[in-house]
């Protein structure tokens, strides 16, 4: 493995920017597609996947819309539309395909240190929240990638799904669930860890602790990279025919550095959680399965409140949340200066007309900020009953960085989601925004292909196709092919069907 304190004297052909899983996902698929090619990776922090990789970061869901209320809003007129859920399972089959041939290739680990079976549920109370999920049930059974959901509204059913939503529940009351027993957990962190393993054996260096100061396209068309070795605080500059910038909450800051056009109009929406979290064995026995119910009226899409189990190091836990909150970091580990820093003359407007327009989002946040310890407990109750706040304790979760663009009819919109911004020529991209992120992390990294090396795609197709059969064929028009992709990645991941 080169060394991590010396960076190669001819430029790099691909660098890396943040030790998160979008980047390790490219330099994996980079690895495959073009073995011949340098690849340096940079982290800031002295450990890969520390911020929204990191599994205490995120709720590790393995999203795929099965569960995720948000991605089948009711529409106006009461009707309720899968496409959105779809093409998000569309997207995290893509990764699961991926992931099964690292596996099977033997270029990363026992499945079993990633990735677990966890039935995925959606639970909801009231009648019209009952009505709702039902519309959504007959909207999604049809569809061959929700193959297998369930439906009840009998309390004795759904207890048997998820014992803590029942006990001592209100009888009478209105309850639905759906569950799909194929959904999984994803450890995002230890992926990320056997991802860039994976790469580092192959030839890339990585780099640890090293911060990215600037970096300027060369009349060359070579981009000059300056960085600060956290350690001693020593310069260094290396040169680079790609670079994607990966660097989570920090990735604003260096595109807007870049001096691209593309990144203009482009702010940031810091979002800090929390989670409640139990280990007490009683309570991770009772509840196998992550479980999402409704959102609060204007919170953003990774604040639906959901019980989670998580399985982390082998342990499984329980975790509740989030609880959203404000701080102008845009990383954990940030700066609070992260969020005045980022503020540019072609922002300004994006950032203000989505201060005026979303005042449902800041009333959430306000609320959010000042719920006591208490009052978190009472939410967490509405889902489990028998909560004790004694089993429970709170803890930080990580940052995230909603997308605020410009709109030339609204001046400005916050756009939910994960945005890949590229220059024009394709020598540099980078990724802002957030859920659903780690989980459709494959297909993002195809977007970036197809946007930075139009001319090499052509040639790579074949063998993209060999590491992830329906890429460019989507699963759900076929029952046959999704059913087949399905059972064969569930094997290989060692997964339930």
């Amino acid at each position: 493995m080169p060394s991590e304190n010396t960076y190669q004297q001819q430029p790099v052909d691909v660098l890396l920017i943040g030790g998160g899983i979008m980047s390790a996902t490219l330099g994996a698929i980079l690895t495959q597609l073009q073995p011949d090619w340098s690849i340096t990776v940079l982290e800031r922090l002295d450990s890969a996947a520390q911020e929204s990789s990191n599994p205490w970061n995120n709720a590790g869901t393995g999203h795929a819309g099965l569960c995720e209320l948000n991605y089948m809003p009711e529409a106006a007129d009461g009707s309720v539309e899968p496409s959105k859920a779809r093409a998000i399972n569309e997207q995290f089959q893509l990764s699961r395909e991926f992931w099964a041939y690292l596996v099977a290739g033997k270029l990363v680990g026992d499945p079993q240190t990633f990735i677990h079976s966890t039935p995925h549920m959606t639970f909801v109370w009231g009648k019209k929240n009952v009505e709702y999920l039902r519309k959504r049930y007959d909207a999604l059974k049809k569809e061959p990638l929700f193959a297998g959901i369930e439906y009840s509204e009998d309390p004795m059913v759904i207890g048997g799904w998820a014992p803590l939503l029942i006990e001592n529940r209100l009888v009478g009351e209105p309850l639905a669930a759906t569950r799909i027993a194929s959904g999984t957990d994803v450890d995002y962190g230890s992926l990320t860890q056997q991802l860039l393993d994976y790469i580092s054996r192959q030839g890339a260096q990585i780099v640890y602790e090293t911060q990215v100061t600037n970096l300027r396209k060369q009349r060359d068309g070579l981009w000059r990279v300056s960085t600060r070795d956290r350690v001693g605080n020593t310069p260094k500059t290396l040169r680079a025919k790609f670079v994607f910038v990966g660097a989570g909450g920090g990735a604003l800051h260096l595109l807007q550095k870049s001096g691209i056009p593309e990144a203009r109009g482009y702010g940031g929406f810091p979002i800090s959680g929390e989670f409640l979290k139990t280990s007490n064995p009683e309570l991770v026995a009772q509840h196998r399965a992550k479980v999402y119910g409704k959102a609060s009226v204007g919170a953003p899409p990774m604040s639906v409140p959901h019980l989670d189990t998580r399985v982390v190091d082998g342990e499984a836990t329980l975790l509740f949340g989030p609880y959203a909150g404000f701080s102008p970091n845009f990383l954990k580990k940030g700066s609070y200066l992260d969020l005045p820093g980022s503020i540019r003359w072609h922002n300004i407007i994006p950032m203000i007309a989505v201060g005026l327009t979303n005042f449902d989002l800041i009333k959430y946040l306000v609320g959010e900020l000042a719920a006591t310890h208490h009052k978190k407990l009472k939410s967490l109750q509405e889902y489990f009953p028998d909560a004790q706040a004694k089993d429970w304790e709170l803890y930080r979760a990580g940052q995230r960085v909603q997308v605020m663009k410009a709109d030339k009819k609204k001046g400005g919109v916050l756009q939910f989601g994960t945005e890949v911004v590229a220059s024009a020529d394709g020598s540099i991209a980078g990724l802002l925004g957030a859920s659903p992120g780690a989980s459709v992390a494959v297909d993002i990294m195809l977007n970036v292909l197809a946007k930075c090396f139009p001319e090499s795609l052509p040639g790579w197709k074949a063998k993209i196709r060999k590491m992830i059969p329906s890429y460019e064929s989507p699963l759900s028009s076929d029952p046959k092919r999704a059913r087949a992709s399905l059972a064969q990645t569930a094997a290989t991941l060692g997964l339930d069907a």
